[in-house]
Parts: C-alpha cells; sequence; structure tokens
C-alpha cells in the first residue's frame, strides 16, 4: 500500500511541475503562431527557349512541367501580412526577422520521377527583365533585386547553378531582409530527351529544352509607427510635452516608409492663447531638426498598419509655454495663475503662491494603473490554469493522505490476528 501511494504522489509531482512548464507556453506573442507562420510564393511559367526568359506563357496539358512543382518559396517570421495592390507586404517588429527560404520539392536529375526529364545547364542564360548580362547560369539560377525608400534599384544579386546546391525536401535559407522592395526571380532550363527521339529507333535526335521561370515581389517594412525627437545639441531624447531651449531632431529609427506631420503654434499676442502657425504646417522627413521656438505637435502614421502616434515638443524659454508643455493645461489657465501669484518652476511645473511642492500633469501612466491586467493570450490569464491545476493535485495528495493514515480494520477471526 505505502509503494502504491508512493508512486503516485510521485506521478502527482511530475503532474505539478509539467502543469507549470506547460503553462507559460500558452501565451503566444501578438503574430506568432504555435506552428510558425508562412507564406508561400511563385509560380512557375513557360518563358520560350532562349528568349531572356522574358516571356510569361501557361503551362499546357502538353508541356512537360504540367501538373506538378519544381518547388516553392516561402517567407516566414515576421508579424503580420497585408496586401498592396496584389504585392504582400510583410510587417516586422523588434525581433523578428524576415527570411526567404526556397524548398525543393523534386530531384532535379529526374523530374517528376523521370529519369529522361531533367533540369539543364544553360551556358548562355541572361535575364531580359532584370538587366542581367548574358554569363553561364548553370542548372538553375536565383535572382534578387532589391529597392530602398528612395526608389533606388540596387544591382540583383546573383546566384548561378542554385538548383545544383539545394537539398530536396528541406526549407533552404536564402537571406534575410530589412525594410525594402524585393524581386525574386529563378531561371531554369527542362531537357526532356524524349522529346526528339525516334521511337523505331530509339534514337535521340535532339533533345526538347524549355526556358521556365518563376517570378515574384514582395515588400517589408516595420510594422511600429515610432518617432524620436533629440535635442540638437546634448544628443538627449526627449520624452512626450519635454522642452528644449536648443531645438530638437527627428529620427525614425531606420523605419524609412512612415509619414510625418509637424504642427507649430505659437503664444498669441494677447498672451492668453495658442495661434497656430499656418505657413509651418507640413509634412517632415527623418532627420530634420526644428529649432525655432514654438510649440511643436507631430503625428507619425504607419500606412500599412493605420495606427499613428502623436508627440509634443517646445522650443524656447518662455514660461507659459513650459509650463502647457509640461502641464497639459490651457494657456489662459496657466495666465491666470501666474497673475494670481502661481510661479513655473524649472522643469515647467505650477507652483501655486505659498506652495512648496510642485503641482505634476496626471499623466497616461495614472489612468493605466486603475486598467484591469492584460494578458498575453488573448485575455485569458495564464495563472487562472495554473491555480485550478495545483488545486486538483493538492485535492488528490490530501485524499491520498488521508487514506493512507486510515486505521486498519482487525478480523479476529484471521489467523496470527491481535486482538
Amino acid at each position: 500500500m505505502k509503494n502504491r501511494i508512493g508512486k503516485l504522489r510521485t506521478l502527482l509531482v511530475i503532474m505539478t511541475a509539467a502543469l507549470f512548464l506547460a503553462a507559460p507556453a500558452t501565451a503566444l506573442a501578438e503574430g506568432e503562431t504555435s506552428d510558425g507562420t508562412k507564406y508561400y510564393l511563385g509560380d512557375a511559367v513557360n518563358a520560350g527557349l532562349d528568349t531572356g526568359y522574358s516571356k510569361d506563357d501557361q503551362i499546357g496539358k502538353d508541356d512537360v512541367h504540367y501538373s506538378w512543382e519544381l518547388g516553392r518559396f516561402l517567407v516566414s517570421d515576421y508579424t503580420r501580412v497585408s496586401d498592396d495592390d496584389g504585392t504582400p507586404v510583410f510587417l516586422k517588429n523588434v525581433g523578428d526577422e524576415v527570411t526567404l527560404s526556397f524548398n525543393l520539392q523534386q530531384d532535379i536529375n529526374q523530374l517528376n520521377g523521370n529519369a529522361d526529364v531533367t533540369i539543364d545547364k544553360d551556358p548562355n542564360g541572361y535575364d531580359q527583365r532584370l538587366g542581367v548580362p548574358q554569363q553561364d547560369f548553370g542548372r538553375g539560377t536565383l535572382i534578387i533585386r532589391y529597392t530602398d525608400h528612395q526608389n533606388n534599384r540596387h544591382e540583383p544579386t546573383v546566384y548561378t547553378n542554385y538548383l545544383d546546391g539545394v537539398a530536396k525536401d528541406a526549407d533552404t535559407v536564402v537571406k534575410t531582409f530589412e525594410e525594402g522592395d524585393y524581386e525574386v526571380v529563378l531561371d531554369y532550363s527542362i531537357k526532356n530527351v524524349n522529346h526528339g527521339r525516334l521511337p523505331w529507333v530509339n534514337v535521340e535526335i535532339f533533345p526538347g529544352v524549355t526556358d521556365y521561370t518563376m517570378r515574384f515581389n514582395f515588400k517589408v517594412r516595420n510594422g511600429n509607427c515610432m518617432v524620436y525627437p533629440f535635442d540638437v545639441k546634448t544628443g538627449d531624447e526627449l520624452t512626450n510635452t519635454a522642452f528644449t531651449e536648443n531645438g530638437f531632431r527627428l529620427d525614425l529609427a531606420r523605419s524609412r516608409y512612415l509619414d510625418i506631420d509637424v504642427k507649430k503654434e505659437m503664444l498669441a499676442d494677447n498672451g492668453t492663447e495658442l495661434v497656430a502657425d499656418t505657413r509651418f504646417n507640413k509634412p517632415a522627413r527623418d532627420g530634420e531638426e526644428f529649432t525655432d521656438e514654438g510649440v511643436y505637435t507631430f503625428t507619425v502614421t504607419n500606412r500599412y498598419t493605420g495606427q499613428s502616434t502623436t508627440k509634443m515638443v517646445y522650443v524656447g524659454k518662455d514660461p507659459v509655454l513650459k509650463a502647457h508643455a509640461t502641464t497639459g493645461k490651457p494657456v489662459s489657465e496657466i495666465q491666470a495663475m501666474l497673475d494670481d501669484g502661481a510661479t513655473v518652476s524649472d522643469n515647467g511645473t505650477l507652483v501655486k503662491a505659498g506652495q512648496t511642492v510642485a503641482e505634476a500633469l496626471p499623466t497616461e501612466g495614472d489612468d493605466a494603473a486603475l486598467e484591469p491586467a492584460k494578458t498575453d493570450n488573448g485575455g485569458f490569464p495564464i495563472v487562472i490554469p495554473i491555480a485550478v491545476g495545483v488545486a486538483v493535485v493538492l485535492a488528490l495528495v490530501l485524499a491520498l493522505r488521508g487514506r493512507g493514515k486510515k486505521k486498519q480494520t482487525i478480523n479476529p477471526n484471521e489467523p496470527n490476528s491481535e486482538v
């Protein structure tokens, strides 16, 4: 009996440990899936023969390439994919490494299980569309061309004899990508030795060779909409509603596809309100500096997610505007408090007459303290399944312990029984 209880207790300990180890695994990061996120790209077309892989003909039923695929490209390790006029846009967050891979589904020496159909060498290949000059393409050539945020097309990267070095039935990584626009091409030739064979004498006159290509485009964008203002002299980062006498510079942290709009306001002549500088309101660019006095409000928008971020920075020495930037109070209210004897401290807060403690502006953090704690798994706290599991385990342990301590019943009719 003791051995059985001991084994059951050991089993319960293992179950408890499993509950604690398994529960965090149910909380997935935003955009993450339990089986990995993948997006497949690329369909083959008939590119003719010796045309620089420029044709785009459908593969018909009489084509040797009909009804089977050479392989598939796939993109992984992104947070979200959206569509931009038919072109997939992969959004990445911090920690993501958008990766292109190729999965070869055929033995290139016997395509579709036919030893007479193979990937052929192309010693004089060239790609008309991407401007790749004539060279030895070998057994398939992979080409990638990158276009940056300034619409500058870089020289294509060419991987000749690509298919000869790819393992079958494996996701072979091509490379990882940062922000930009990408064109991907796989050019290859197929030889069918039965194409020119005379059946009655089984003699090959000329093999049939056809060129094929897989082409697709995609974009990579950062998923954030953050902008960072830095003091132009000290280089210190300025927080929202900060003030500086020196001016500030905008930094998009290498997110090149964000839209920035800046609004500038100045103190009116009456000193009780802010008025917009309508000649100034404009789009802004990464790295732009703002040194003229005024209250600057800039909004950053990510056109692919629809999200936006707004920040305000005050440039200058005026105490009223400094207090406005810090406290968020209307200029008229600040001016009235100053008329009543209040002062503006060095950090921009207001100190009433006879008061030594500065009046701070309530921030978003104060309201956030009143909100319920958020969870990482769709609003169902991880603690609940753990607590339920632990309660069940404890109940079983107590039941077993009580069973183990129960007094043994003595039958006086049995031999060797003690009375």
